[in-house]
């Protein structure tokens, strides 16, 4: 209320007001000089309000005294809870991390007045996400609350997040948020074999330098510390073969080095090993980040034509001999298990194969016509051989 001294209470005086929210917000009573608020306030919007009031002669419209400034403020009262700008958060810690690891801070304002009473001091609390994280109260800081978390087993955490003001007592307002942590990979588990013996079959045609099978250790971990690299144990049996690693399975791809042959050793044996690139000396005592798997490979017999005893033979007949003369003979022999017969023929392809013959059985070469040396002094054939079980077949050149 304002009140002149001059104001008898006759009626003779009027009160005027002017200046930040006047007649929006406030409003006097021109006789009495009270002064009233027509609307809601609000601190948070506004907090303090520059006034002024005059005492005006209701006759003469002048002014009775100077004019006076005040300045109403808003005082204070908990209507706002506390809120989280930059929520939901993200976050990630290493997995077996030690109890009390940092993981992040969380902060909420509060948009009540900080100097007075409790209505801006805010208490953090968790509500979800226990036992595996602790927050700060006053700081809001979280950490880890267990030790060894393991990835490999929960990878993925949600914690509820509140902050409460009047220093977290009853009645006090509370604001909420959510806190997305992921546990990051470290390497605590070493490659292992699913199983002890890895059986492949392999053709003995199989090409050097092609894949021949492959083998796969598992590692549990991620990224680069599952990496594997596999290697031949050095002894029997692994000479003829090479291993890699495929880097986009991380399986060990077995390669041929050497020729195969079935006829000559049907069976492998070899230890192959797998062990991490990337090793973290924190985790040593889990022990030998490797392990052994043996590897045992059949050879498979495949049908192969007959093998000649020698690529070409030479052979020498007289001109004008008798048809019929046995003048040589070629040998082929096949070299699978269970070996069957082998039979021959002339390859023709053209009239001088007739003037010689062959015995299918005894791969006996003869004369079929009477030779002469001044019209022909030398022939040049092919002879094949061919088993009798299966048409698989071979050929060498004659030369006579």
């Amino acid at each position: 209320q304002l009140h002149s001294d001059l104001d008898k209470g006759v009626g003779t005086v009027k009160y005027t007001l002017s200046g930040d929210g006047a007649g929006t917000v406030f409003t006097i009573d021109e006789t009495t000089g009270d002064i009233h608020a027509i609307r809601s306030l609000d601190r948070e919007e506004k907090p303090f309000y520059t006034l002024r009031a005059q005492a005006v002669d209701v006759d003469t419209k002048k002014p009775l005294e100077p004019e006076s400034e005040f300045i109403i403020k808003v005082q204070d009262i908990n209507d706002n809870e506390p809120k989280f700008l930059d929520g939901p958060y993200v976050a990630s810690v290493p997995e077996m991390s030690p109890v009390g690891a940092y993981v992040l801070q969380v902060k909420a304002t509060d948009a009540d007045d900080p100097t007075y009473g409790n209505s801006a001091r805010v208490v953090y609390s968790i509500l979800q996400g226990q036992p595996y994280f602790s927050i700060d109260p006053k700081t809001g800081v979280i950490r880890t609350a267990l030790p060894n978390m393991d990835r490999e087993v929960k990878e993925q955490y949600q914690v509820l997040i509140q902050a409460k003001d009047m220093g977290g007592q009853l009645g006090g307002l509370a604001g909420t948020t959510t806190v997305n942590i992921t546990l990051t990979d470290v390497n605590d588990n070493p490659p292992r074999f699913p199983k002890s013996i890895f059986h492949l079959k392999v053709p003995e045609t199989s090409h050097v330098g092609s894949a021949i099978g492959r083998i796969r250790a598992v590692d549990p971990d991620f990224g680069k510390n599952a990496e594997i690299e596999y290697n031949i144990v050095p002894g029997d049996g692994g000479n003829l073969f090479d291993i890699m690693t495929d880097e986009y399975t991380q399986e060990g791809v077995i390669k041929l080095k050497k020729p195969l042959d079935f006829e000559t050793k049907k069976a492998y044996t070899f230890k192959v090993e797998a062990s991490n690139l990337h090793l973290d000396h924190r985790f040593h005592s889990v022990g030998p980040f490797k392990d052994t798997a043996t590897v045992k490979i059949n050879v498979l017999d495949m049908d192969e034509p007959p093998v000649f005893s020698k690529p070409m033979y030479t052979m020498e007949v007289y001109e004008d001999t008798p048809v019929g003369t046995i003048i040589g003979a070629v040998t082929a022999q096949d070299l699978d298990a269970g070996s069957s017969s082998v039979r021959y023929f002339m390859d023709w392809k053209n009239d001088v194969d007739s003037y010689f013959t062959i015995d299918a059985t005894e791969g006996t070469i003869a004369t079929n016509e009477l030779l002469d040396r001044e019209s022909t002094a030398q022939y040049n054939f092919s002879i094949i051989a061919s088993k009798v079980s299966k048409y698989d077949t071979n050929g060498i050149n004659m030369l006579i």
